[in-house]
């Protein structure tokens, strides 16, 4: 589904400029409609306008975003009429409908059909739509699931979010949500309003915190923990990302999110395993709550390092890339907390990572999530450095450094990892050192250095090659 997405600004014209533009092909270049139609477009976007919003069709033909807001249109009219609510069961249905039709349209890619709905009233209407549903009746459920997920669409750019904010759609997304906890799929496509909403908008997510949005997040994650909710975990993570340089409020907002406990309700989400269709999501958005020291280690003593350890294992069994890569880089997170590296090592995670990447051998993204963990955990910590070779992770550096000469940021991780081994352990220096003679070749060392080169700075040039060859 739909969320802002930065794009840069072109020229814009009026649904009338465009049409006279075909109109003129057709009447005074002898243009038969469908090239008089082509031609317009072309032309108009060579000369850099921005045709988002426009309704692109041959004249006299009707478009089917139209119709249905003018439907939807004639919905407000009727129930204005009649004390702000739709009129019957009838009346509910036949709205239903509509929206599932809109919804059908703007999820077409690259159809530019909720630009169309936006640029003419959509997003006003079904907000105001969405507010005139009866909650209490059996069927109004499913109104307003149609309203969120058609809203879920509409919501494609700033400017989207900027309507929905000045409709007071935060306002009634958050009313309706809070009277329907026990409905799970009317929360879920009203978290994913939220997260398309607050995508890219820090007014907007300042609002829904205002809202007290984590007190209805915590709620339905205790209240839901058997029925994993995939959108609420995006929200969370949309709403602790600063991706809007207006503001940078949502930076603070994983603190009082880990107070009220959502960090540890995270963690009970992750207990069942590869299993959850929800673990990637939930996963991402426990790393984003997962912002200072005291948080990563509340996580632990929730059990949370257990918990990714085992799916991390699971992971690697089921060849699962996307769940490996996921749980390592949450890992990682965890692992900036010096307390966290013990407790990892401890738990027998350094094995665990060795074996992932035996596992995900020629995938160098895991590859490169395991040894940034493995530098994490060798940082200021001389036995796990030492533990870390014991495990072979040498050899692994090695490896990995010969088989992918390509892959600049791996061979970053790959030099940080050997010097954080072996900057405070002397007696590692030499196992590097046998390692590196069996299986560096000249080749190897120049792409080594070219890969230095061009990734760091000239003082860290200097003390990269110093280990290598000091070893």
């Amino acid at each position: 589904m739909g969320g802002p997405q930065v794009t840069v600004p072109g020229r814009t014209i009026l649904q009338q400029t465009f049409n006279d533009t075909v109109r003129e092909n057709i009447e005074d270049l002898g243009m038969d409609p469908t090239e008089a139609l082509q031609d317009a477009i072309e032309t108009l976007t060579l000369q850099g306008v921005d045709l988002s919003g426009i309704v692109t069709c041959v004249p006299g033909e009707s478009n089917p975003v139209i119709e249905c807001l003018n439907k939807l249109k004639q919905f407000e009219i009727d129930s204005s009429c009649d004390n702000s609510k739709i009129k019957s069961d009838f009346d509910l249905e036949e709205v239903i409908g509509v929206l599932n039709e809109l919804t059908e349209l703007c999820g077409v890619e690259g159809s530019g059909n909720a630009a169309i709905a936006t640029r003419y009233g959509g997003l006003e209407s079904v907000c105001l739509i969405c507010s005139r549903v009866p909650r209490v009746p059996s069927g109004c459920g499913r109104g307003l699931v149609s309203c969120f997920n058609a809203l879920a669409y509409l919501l494609h750019d700033l400017q989207c979010t900027e309507i929905f904010r000045n409709s007071n759609g935060p306002e009634v997304v958050m009313r309706i949500l809070n009277d329907g906890t026990d409905n799970v799929t009317m929360l879920s496509s009203g978290f994913s309003v939220i997260a398309a909403a607050a995508t890219g908008n820090e007014v907007l997510k300042e609002l829904f915190m205002d809202l007290k949005v984590d007190e209805l997040m915590i709620t339905v994650l205790k209240e839901q923990k058997n029925e994993p909710i995939s959108s609420l975990y995006d929200a969370i993570r949309v709403l602790l990302s600063a991706d809007d340089n207006r503001v940078v409020a949502s930076q603070l907002y994983a603190r009082r999110f880990a107070k009220i406990g959502i960090a540890e309700a995270l963690v009970h989400s992750l207990r069942d395993r590869i299993r959850s269709p929800s673990l990637v999501s939930a996963s991402i958005a426990l790393k984003a709550v997962a912002v200072n020291d005291e948080i990563c280690r509340s996580v632990a003593e929730s059990g949370g390092i257990d918990a990714i350890l085992c799916c991390i294992n699971d992971s690697g069994a089921q060849r699962n890339q996307i769940v490996a890569q996921t749980l390592c880089s949450l890992l990682n997170k965890l692992a900036g907390s010096d307390a966290n590296k013990t407790t990892i090592v401890a738990k027998g995670g350094m094995d665990k990572l060795i074996t992932l990447s035996t596992r995900f051998s020629d995938d160098p993204f895991v590859l490169q999530e395991v040894m940034s963990i493995i530098c994490t955990l060798s940082l200021r910590a001389p036995d796990n450095a030492t533990r870390a070779i014991e495990a072979g992770a040498g050899d692994l550096a090695i490896r990995v450094m010969n088989k992918f000469p390509e892959v600049p940021q791996l061979q970053k991780h790959a030099c940080l990892m050997i010097r954080n081994h072996v900057v405070r352990n002397p007696e590692n220096r030499q196992v590097t050192s046998y390692v590196i003679s069996h299986f560096f070749v000249l080749v190897q060392v120049l792409a080594l250095v070219l890969v230095l080169y061009s990734t760091f700075s000239s003082p860290q040039r200097t003390l990269y090659l110093s280990i290598w060859f000091g070893c």
